[in-house]
This record gives C-alpha cells, sequence and structure tokens, in this order.
C-alpha cells in the first residue's frame, strides 16, 4: 500500500487522514556544482524504495517579507536536494479506480521565497475533500532562480524547474491516480503569474487544460531585458565579481549564503515605498516567458482553457500595513508616490478612491489604489478579455476579514490560503487569520469545495459564470 513506481524509482507515501502523501520526490537533479545557475537536469534516480515521507528542504532563500502577515518560517532550505515535488491523492486513487483530474500548484513568495513542502500548502485535505490529486513543487527563487545572464545559461530558471515540473507530471502522475489529460495549473501571487505564462507559452500550453490564478500581481509586466541585465550587474557588484572575470565559474563556487546576502542587499538598495516589484523576477523574451502576458492573452493564448480567477478584497496591506513610511503619510505624500507611479491623474484617482471612506486616511487611499493596480484591474481585465471570446470563466473576491484585526490587513494578500488548504493551524501565528471557529471552517470547506469542483470538470455548478463587466457575477466570500 502507498507504493508507486516513477520513471526514476520508486516511492513510498504516508497515509494521513482520508488521503495518501508522497513528499520530497525529486523532479530534477540538484542545482549544485556546475548545476547551479543551469538548466534543471534529469534526476539520476534510485534503486531501493524511496520513502517519501517528509517534504525536501525549501530552494535557498532569505526570510519573506510578509512574515508579520503569514507568520515567520524557521529556515528549513538546502541548496541540495531542493527540486522536490509532493503528491497528494485521496486514499481509493492508487486502487486502480478511475484517474482524478489534477490541481499543479505553484507557491508565491515574490519570486524570492516559499516552498511547495510547507504545512500551509499541504495538499492532503483539498485532495480528499475534492476527490483530486494535488501536487506542489519548489521552484528556484531569488538569484538562483531569476538572474538573468543568459551567457553563462541563467535566464528564468525557476520558470525552466516548473516547465520541467509539468513534463514530469505528464510522465508520471498516472502512477499516482491521476489524469495527465486533466491537468490544472494554478498557484497564488507569483504562484499565479506563473500559472498563467505556463498556460500561454507554447512550449508547456500543451500540458495546461483549466488555469487557477489567485492574487496574481498582473499590473507587474514581466520585467524588461536591459533593466534584469542592470541588476544583474549590481548584483556581480555587490558579491565582489570584477567585470571581465569568469562569472560562471565565481557563481557556482560562492557560498549560497553569501549569494543570497548580496540579493537581499540588492532588494534594499532598489525598494521604494509601496513598490512591491522583487529585484528579480521572471524575465521577457527569456525561457517561459516568450511575450507579454497580456499580449497572450489578447492573441488567444488561453482559448478554450477554462479559468477561475480572483482576488482578495484588501490585496496590498500586506505591504502596507507594517510599513511606517506607509502607516505616516499625509495626502501630499501620498500624492508624490502616487504621481511618481501614475503620472499627471494621481490626484483625481486619489480623490476617487478617498470617496470610497467614511476615514479616508493616506494609507487606506494608498492601500486601496495599489490593491487596484497591482492585482485586481489587471485580473477583471483578463477576465473580461476570456469570458468575452466565450470561455468558462469564474471570477471570485475573498472578503474574509480576521474577527480581530489589530493591524487593519482586512481581506489580505495570502489571506484566503489555510481556507483552500484547511491548514488554519499551520498559521497559527498568523495575523491575517484570527480565530479559526467553526463558521470559519465551514467558509473554508465552500471556497476549497468550489476550487475543487473546478478542478474536477472546469466548471462549478453554484457559481454564476462571469460575464464581461458584469460585477454581480463576481462570487464574494466573506
Amino acid at each position: 500500500m502507498g507504493v508507486v513506481e516513477t520513471d526514476r524509482g520508486r516511492v513510498r507515501g504516508v497515509v494521513q487522514g482520508e488521503a495518501v502523501s508522497f513528499r520530497g520526490i525529486p523532479y530534477a537533479a540538484s542545482p549544485v556544482g556546475e548545476l547551479r545557475f543551469s538548466p534543471p537536469r534529469p534526476h539520476p534516480g534510485w534503486t531501493e524504495v524511496r520513502e517519501a515521507v517528509q517534504a525536501g528542504p525549501a530552494v535557498p532563500q532569505g526570510a519573506s517579507r510578509l512574515e508579520r502577515v503569514m507568520g515567520a518560517r524557521v529556515p528549513d532550505w538546502d541548496e541540495d536536494g531542493c527540486l522536490t515535488v509532493n503528491v497528494h491523492v485521496p486514499a481509493g486513487a492508487l486502487e486502480g479506480s478511475a484517474a482524478r483530474p489534477v490541481l499543479v500548484w505553484w507557491h508565491g513568495g515574490g519570486f524570492t521565497s516559499g516552498s511547495g513542502g510547507w504545512d500551509w500548502y499541504d495538499g492532503g485535505r483539498l485532495a480528499a475533500l475534492g476527490d483530486i490529486v494535488v501536487v506542489t513543487a519548489n521552484y528556484r527563487v531569488g538569484p538562483l532562480g531569476y538572474l538573468y545572464l543568459p551567457e553563462i545559461g541563467a535566464a528564468n530558471l525557476g520558470a525552466q524547474d516548473q516547465a520541467a515540473l509539468l513534463a514530469w507530471v505528464r510522465d508520471n502522475i498516472a502512477s499516482f491516480g491521476g489524469d495527465p489529460r486533466e491537468v490544472t495549473v494554478g498557484g497564488q501571487s507569483a504562484g499565479a503569474y506563473s500559472s498563467l505564462a505556463l498556460a500561454l507559452d507554447p512550449q508547456t500550453s500543451g500540458l495546461v487544460n483549466r488555469v487557477l490564478l489567485e492574487s496574481g500581481p498582473f499590473g507587474l509586466a514581466p520585467q524588461d531585458p536591459q533593466r534584469a541585465a542592470e541588476n544583474a550587474e549590481a548584483y556581480l557588484r555587490l558579491l565582489g565579481v570584477p567585470d571581465g572575470s569568469d562569472a560562471a565559474t565565481a557563481l557556482r563556487t560562492l557560498p549560497v549564503e553569501q549569494l543570497l546576502s548580496a540579493y537581499g542587499q540588492l532588494a534594499g538598495q532598489l525598494a521604494r515605498p509601496g513598490d512591491a516589484t522583487p529585484p528579480m523576477y521572471p524575465v521577457l523574451g527569456a525561457p517561459g516567458v516568450p511575450r507579454d502576458l497580456h499580449r497572450g492573452v489578447v492573441d488567444g493564448g488561453l482559448e478554450g482553457k477554462p479559468l477561475l480567477i480572483g482576488t482578495t478584497r484588501d490585496e496590498a496591506s500586506a505591504f502596507t500595513a507594517f510599513d511606517p513610511r506607509i502607516q505616516n503619510l499625509t495626502k501630499d505624500g501620498a500624492l508624490d508616490l502616487l504621481t511618481g507611479q501614475l503620472g499627471e491623474h494621481a490626484r483625481e484617482l486619489y480623490q476617487r478612491y478617498a470617496d470610497r471612506f467614511e476615514e479616508p486616511t493616506a494609507a487606506r487611499v494608498f492601500t486601496a489604489v495599489q490593491t487596484d493596480g497591482l492585482v485586481r484591474n489587471d485580473s477583471l481585465r483578463i477576465a473580461d478579455h476570456h469570458a468575452a471570446g466565450g470561455n468558462t470563466t469564474y471570477v471570485y473576491e475573498f472578503d474574509h476579514r480576521p474577527a480581530e484585526d489589530p493591524y487593519g490587513l482586512g481581506a489580505t494578500h495570502c489571506g484566503e490560503l489555510p481556507f483552500l488548504f484547511g491548514s488554519f493551524d499551520a498559521f497559527a501565528d498568523s495575523p491575517m487569520v484570527g480565530r479559526t471557529t467553526d463558521a470559519v471552517r465551514e467558509l473554508g470547506r465552500t471556497f476549497a469545495g468550489g476550487v475543487a469542483e473546478f478542478v474536477a470538470s472546469g466548471s462549478v455548478h453554484d457559481w454564476m459564470p462571469y460575464t464581461p463587466a458584469t460585477a454581480a457575477r463576481i462570487r464574494h466570500f466573506g
């Protein structure tokens, strides 16, 4: 019971509740030594049955900038053995019954942090609830995943890892009771951004049947190659790698801690109040992102693929609630920041948003503008175009806020995650969740059940399909 044959060797999972989980399965070789800053390579495999009980280590990374929102993590990263996948299946899926639809779900973290193996994203409960197979995985982040030095083979390596994982699912998921012809690719935040890119890229779009996009920062265009190259040069200077030297050798021999430290310094140099842009993220024209994402949607890249897309009501509070530079803004200060971002119409926009609030503090107005500019407006733009083409489209807004909300987070970025995965206990120290009452758990079952039904069939029986620019067709969870 619980032993499965993969193309690299056999693995044994563990029964937990109504699901069987296989954790820490390598889907690519360890990106160490000569393979650091290189595209993913096949894993050499193993001969004995591999115990797939524990998740593999996270990829090397610094602390998340949303620790105060989501809760702190004890560092668990290791460069060796970090490219792993976790497969969660309903208890009956391994008994030769009908193949289950598959959800490949990517974690967020601003392309800088996160792990598919963390208990925040444990897919066992969702798999059992929806009678689906749930797959989570690691991909390289930060400089190891998104440093842009194509001359040494480093270009969107995190995206290349994700493509390799989709190929692994195609080749192996049937052994776990999953149907490789029924694959939903989805994720939250950077994971949603990645999922849209995978669904649009001609190299991977054929492996994607449905798309789930939670709180994607689609207001952020893929990084311009020139800007990415400039950031790479600044990064090399921080590392002390001189011009004209063999950058590949230096980058592959430096301690990984030094690589992370320099990335943190670069992030500090580039940081601007209210700007959530990471120093390194997917680059336009590099592998995985052959064209602008919105252009890809307009050109029909999602045609025929059912789409479920949504946001939380107060996305940007995760980035502003604990930033004194934002919380102490005056109206003039907020206008200065918005003018720098948006140009001359910032004042008119500020007033339009201020009119929404009974007490329109500058911080509240600025946060609301950022929520729409980074996440909501472009999510709706994608939904409008997809639905206008006659494609099945569902849109949600997650409105639930914790009963105790001392920091004014509201329904913040990441707030729906414990509801999707039923992982409330893993967020015990997170102010975005609050007390887990029976009503909170029931809301989670409703939200997760709708997502699972979409994964299973491409539709949700008690959600109205979205039609363009129709707010009444947005399903609210609060």
